[in-house]
């Protein structure tokens, strides 16, 4: 039997020994990610050792918003290149005269109201390039659709990113991480190459207690951490990744003793009020312009009031349809309230003219096309768009910013 067996080993193959499987490199990814109301000195706290290593070890610098320095308009702003004046999100909400009795609000999904500017997204798709969104203002409409009147699906048409999620603040910030660790361990056919990632407590808790209460440094801690987990995530992926992370606005202090009644700069017969805060736009009504425009016109104490036609060159302002033909515009730390009946509010506010330093955002960049340890000088935030698309291998619509600002920064 011995004798057959060593006979029968001679014709068997002799097993060669297993190889490992080699996995090919992954290319990097891009990582768009938004820390809401992350006024640019927060880093200076000691609360964000993540974060501040990646800026002592990439590019960082201030960041000015655009006006008005609300989420919703430097979001477009960010992801299409143009400000809210050409964006056509020129607020949080709005009206257009095209669409009489609507109203824009934060929760808008119509693609009428998005569709003056193409984000990134939508032009990385068209492109042949796979995104992938974790939140972002914007990122769940179906942008240059339409209305369909369904019930189960009341717009239709467009392009949306091949992967998205609908917003809800009750998903932690572990969880938003989490999903894009799912979307990179796909197989590389339908892995995104271009992703956002949006977290938003700093924003609440600046908005709540003030940018200088320890519960808004608490969330600045907090939101570190989920960016310690993001790049340890992505080391053990083996995934080499340009990460873009930025604020969309920075937060200041306010207060009750600090506010101002509209319905004492004018009669409330004269206009209609759409927005309130750190600025007011209004209509006239009908017939009444020249009484509210000699209202408006008398010196105020902490408020400046003007036509749109007058305001400020420097906030690219005012030529939109969609900005209301009257603003007026609350000195930093300063609020305007409907009425004097309404109760002021503290805590924080944004929506300040963006040259104010409190309103300065938020900027870091890290990754192998960055060279590390740059510092640039103060730029708007129109730049970021042609940034991201040149990581991105995006073919970048004419926008307002320009990729100079980064000249020295990126590698080639």
């Amino acid at each position: 039997m011995g004798a057959f067996l060593a006979l029968l080993a001679l014709f068997l193959p002799s097993a060669a020994p297993a190889k490992a499987t080699r996995q090919p490199a992954r290319t990097p990814v891009t990582i768009l990610v938004s820390i809401d109301g992350f006024r640019s000195d927060y880093l200076n706290r000691g609360a964000s050792p993540t974060l501040s290593a990646l800026a002592k070890a990439g590019v960082t610098g201030p960041m000015h918003p655009s006006y008005p320095s609300l989420t919703f308009p430097n979001h477009w702003t960010l992801v299409t290149g143009r400000r809210p004046d050409r964006n056509g999100i020129v607020g949080n909400t709005m009206e257009d005269p095209r669409r009489p009795g609507e109203v824009f609000t934060m929760a808008s999904e119509d693609p009428f109201w998005w569709d003056e500017a193409e984000p990134i997204w939508v032009s990385a798709e068209k492109q042949g390039i796979r995104t992938a969104t974790m939140f972002w203002p914007g990122s769940n409409v179906t942008w240059g659709g339409h209305k369909a009147n369904r019930y189960h699906s009341p717009f239709e048409g467009g392009v949306r990113p091949a992967d998205w999620q609908q917003f809800s603040g009750y998903v932690s910030d572990e969880q938003r991480v989490n999903a894009v660790f799912d979307w990179l361990r796909r197989p590389a056919a339908i892995r995104p190459k271009l992703i956002t990632l949006y977290f938003d407590e700093v924003d609440a808790a600046g908005h709540e207690y003030g940018p200088d209460d320890p519960r808004t440094t608490q969330a600045v801690h907090d939101v570190d951490i989920a960016i310690g987990k993001l790049r340890a995530g992505l080391a053990a992926l083996g995934q080499p990744v340009n990460l873009v992370i930025v604020a969309d606005h920075g937060m200041a202090p306010i207060s009750a003793d600090r506010s101002i009644p509209m319905d004492q700069l004018a009669d409330p017969a004269d206009y209609r009020l759409l927005e309130t805060g750190p600025y007011a736009s209004l209509f006239a009504v009908p017939g009444h312009e020249a009484a509210l425009e000699a209202a408006l016109s008398r010196p105020h104490d902490h408020v400046r009031c003007m036509k749109k036609s007058e305001l400020p060159p420097a906030l690219h302002y005012g030529a939109n349809p969609r900005v209301p033909p009257y603003q007026c515009l609350a000195d930093l730390g300063w609020t305007i309230r409907k009425t004097a009946a309404e109760k002021p509010r503290a805590g924080g506010a944004h929506g300040y003219d963006p040259r104010y330093t409190e309103m300065t955002a938020l900027f870091i960049a890290n990754g192998p096309a960055f060279r590390p340890g740059v510092k640039v000088g103060a730029f708007d935030n129109v730049d970021v768009y042609p940034l991201i698309a040149r990581l991105a291998g995006v073919k970048a619509n004419p926008g307002d910013g320009t990729i100079a600002t980064f000249s020295r920064a990126l590698k080639h």
